[in-house]
């Protein structure tokens, strides 16, 4: 019997981000403009912003409509190449 496959997504959907990261006071703008970058037309409620509970790391959870996988491939290797990401989900 072979493995069971992951459902694949279809696109356009409504996608949901998660970076995560040091906490500095530049890091939710960096993040929102590197996702703009790939995903044009974030809306203010479509972004959650989280500390950890010693305030050592942020996380910013963003909705995208995203559009295909290679999309989604520029996006998290951009994220992570910064070097202030240190994961995406």
């Amino acid at each position: 019997m072979s493995e069971p496959q992951p459902p694949r997504i279809e696109f356009p959907c409504d996608y949901v981000i998660k970076v995560i990261g040091n906490a500095a006071p530049d890091f939710r703008d960096f993040v929102v403009e590197v996702v703009e970058r790939h995903a044009p037309g974030i809306d203010e409620t479509d972004i959650t912003i989280s500390d950890s509970r010693q305030g050592r790391f942020s996380s910013v959870q963003i909705r995208i409509v995203a559009t295909g996988e290679p999309q989604l491939k520029a996006l998290f290797e951009e994220l992570k190449a910064s070097g202030r990401v240190h994961m995406v989900l």
